[in-house]
């Protein structure tokens, strides 16, 4: 009996699956995160993170049976500049989890695939219409609501995450620029090495705790003293390790699959996420301006998604009808 040959590979399911397969798995990575801010500096924090990434990445590529060759690159430059992106979003971001709730530092931090949206069309030259711009603005009002600009002061910790936000969409120009030459095992393990020198770095010139001793939690989790975790402590940093390696691969891979546009309003799967984890783990409900805010921001970004659905849709119709 011949066996029948597999159905080709849709790239656009397959980029979308993975942008929601990496934004739940990334989820886990901030609740590591914001679980050990409390006791560990963040330096050290990342630096055993990157050193589970690279171990799980070298275990990944021994198991496929690939050369460590793939890690060979002719685009030095272009892989510094994305990692000093990457590296400055994932600071400012965790300095920010470390002083909010987790739910609403994420919701902040959704800005990013309406500001992948803005980008797209400078850098990429991606057509957005007048209704994917009403939603851009939309999820920008959400975020300024998001920054309670009516308590009399702007949150510090919210400016940090929004300043993620536009590294985070930034980075995702950087992949789509770099798709057709370097892999996703290339682009994660030079972000991983870029997290290692840094970390060790700041671990030399603030790990003894000179440094520390500021009321600020964002502060606090900077400039804290290095300690040896204990063995209750493993699992958590076992958790981001492995999260970041997993969900960096498959969100990267879906921006190298799929246009910017279409695939970041798919990130917003980790939201509920966020909601969910900070009530099971840290017992915080977002109150009602967090509320107002996060339906603003998911609701301009689930209505961009929607519309991207109806227009590709329509493509294929006058494709298949031949209108033009």
């Amino acid at each position: 009996m011949t066996a029948q040959p597999l159905p080709p590979v849709n790239p656009t399911l397959t980029g979308i699956l993975l942008a929601l397969g990496g934004s739940v798995t990334l989820s886990i990575n901030d609740v590591a995160i914001k679980f050990l801010s409390g006791a560990y500096p963040l330096h050290q924090v990342i630096l055993i993170r990157a050193v589970i990434g690279l171990i799980f990445l070298a275990t990944l590529i021994r198991l496929s049976g690939q050369s460590f060759r793939l890690f060979t690159t002719r685009r030095p430059l272009d892989h510094l500049i994305r990692v000093s992106i990457v590296m400055v979003s994932n600071v400012t971001y965790f300095l920010g989890l470390a002083a909010l709730p987790l739910a609403d530092a994420v919701a902040v931090a959704y800005v990013s695939p309406l500001i992948v949206t803005l980008l797209s069309v400078v850098l990429l030259g991606e057509r957005v219409g007048p209704r994917r711009w009403v939603a851009v603005t939309v999820g920008m009002v959400g975020v300024v609501v998001m920054l309670r600009p009516g308590a009399g002061v702007i949150q510090p910790a919210a400016i940090l995450v929004l300043i993620s936000a536009f590294c985070y969409a930034s980075s995702h120009m950087m992949t789509r620029r770099m798709r057709n030459t370097e892999s996703a095992i290339t682009l994660s393990f030079y972000v991983q090495i870029g997290f290692v020198i840094v970390s060790t770095s700041m671990g030399l010139v603030a790990g003894d705790g000179k440094f520390s001793g500021s009321s600020d939690p964002s502060l606090a989790f900077l400039l804290r003293p290095w300690v040896f975790p204990p063995v209750q402590d493993w699992p958590a940093f076992l958790a981001t390790g492995v999260a970041v390696a997993i969900g960096g691969l498959m969100v990267s891979q879906a921006y190298r699959l799929c246009e910017a546009g279409l695939i970041a309003p798919f990130e917003y799967a980790g939201m509920p996420m966020a909601i969910f984890w900070g009530v099971m783990i840290f017992g915080t409900w977002p109150d009602l301006t967090a509320w107002a805010g996060i339906a603003l921001i998911c609701g301009a970004g689930l209505y961009t998604l929607w519309r991207e659905t109806i227009r590709r849709q329509e493509s294929r119709f006058d494709s298949r009808s031949g209108r033009v």
